[in-house]
């Protein structure tokens, strides 16, 4: 067991405690003034613990991004979270049951921030880390796709020796993630020809019709081999039983694996066209997280990681997620990238969402040995 373990451990109970109050400032994406009370509460605590007075990056629509730095070495780490989360207000309690922490945006990625905040407080006491620079960014829109954050998290992965990705491990198995598929969201909108269903059926049109043939070809781009994935998940069309459809919209998902396979569902999708004469279609929309292809750098960094893991006494296994992250952005600019080192636990996005208590510890010490060995 490392120093920095058994000072971590001998905090479990202060991380507790600062998850709780974390949680407890509630921050659902599209409610800027909770998100913005939730952000300032994290730049307290950097203040408290860390003796560095944060930034927070103003934003109208969104809550502010943060971002606070350790030490001025040459080589650059990067330190990846969100505060943001997919409930509403007063919509799940904080409560501890056993050996677990529940509640909104506890597992993802409450847990990860104070992890890393405590990690950090340890490496200033215990250890020499000035041959780095450890640049923290915290966003608050990244379960909303990162859509004013994405230039800064860009911004500061230049120049990055690592990026280390405070996202929750694996559900279940705790494995750190070094592969993401990238995520696309596409609208396709089609334009029929209206008329009476029943007295001049013939003259209409139907764009639903047109919308039937169109999904059939989007769900043929499926590829499981290949870890592809498009799915039609919302279609709205017509104004009346009676009446042959003029309009119809259908809302896709895609997911890949690779950005030669994001490329090839990219060209289908631009190159769709009409079957039944007398519609148009538009397509709209695009790749919103590129893939996060696992490289031989960021393999480099597992193993790392998998070394230390043994090194304190518990195994780290890695995996391939669907799910994007920031974590995507940053690897497709080449930065070795290894994400999952937030919080063990389960329920991402779910009502059971939780954390187990005493990984907590296991988890910051593993980020903050990782830290240190780059620091060499």
């Amino acid at each position: 067991m490392t120093t920095l373990l058994k000072y971590l451990q001998a905090h479990q109970s202060d991380m507790l405690a600062d998850l709780r109050e974390l949680v407890l400032h509630e921050s659902p994406s599209h409610n800027k003034e909770l998100v913005d009370k939730c952000g300032q509460f994290i730049l307290d605590l950097v203040e408290r613990y860390l003796g560095v007075h944060g930034e927070s990056i103003e934003q109208t629509k969104v809550g502010n991004h943060l971002r606070f730095s350790l030490g001025s070495g040459p080589r650059k780490i990067l330190l990846v979270g969100h505060f943001d989360t997919v409930w509403d207000e007063g919509r799940l309690p904080f409560r501890v049951e056993g050996n677990r922490a529940y509640g909104p945006g506890a597992f993802d990625m409450k847990a990860g921030l104070v992890q890393a905040l405590w990690c950090l407080r340890g490496i200033q006491e215990l250890a020499d880390f000035s041959n780095l620079q450890v640049v923290c960014f915290f966003n608050s829109d990244e379960e909303i796709g990162s859509i004013t954050s994405r230039p800064y998290l860009e911004s500061e992965a230049t120049g990055c020796e690592a990026a280390f990705i405070l996202e929750p491990s694996a559900a279940e198995s705790g494995a750190l993630k070094t592969a993401r598929k990238g995520v696309g969201i596409r609208h396709l909108k089609i334009r029929g020809v209206a008329a009476h269903a029943g007295n001049h059926h013939e003259n209409g049109v139907s764009a639903i019709e047109e919308l039937a043939h169109q999904t059939l070809k989007l769900h043929s781009l499926t590829d499981y081999a290949l870890g592809t994935t498009v799915n039609v998940g919302i279609v709205r069309g017509g104004s009346r039983t009676n009446v042959v459809a003029d309009e119809a919209e259908a809302h896709i998902d895609f997911r890949v694996a690779t950005q030669t396979e994001a490329d090839r569902v990219e060209r289908h999708m631009f190159e769709l066209k009409p079957v039944l004469k007398g519609t148009s279609i538009e397509v709209t929309g695009g790749l919103n997280r590129p893939p996060m292809e696992r490289t031989p750098a960021t393999a480099q960094l597992f193993e790392t990681a998998r070394q230390i893991g043994h090194s304190l006494g518990f195994n780290v296994d890695e995996t391939s997620v669907g799910g994007g992250s920031d974590g995507n952005f940053i690897s497709a600019m080449g930065v070795p990238t290894l994400d999952g080192l937030g919080a063990v636990g389960d329920g991402p996005h779910a009502e059971y969402e939780h954390v187990i208590i005493d990984k907590m510890p296991e988890r910051a010490a593993l980020l903050g040995e990782l830290i240190l060995k780059l620091s060499k």
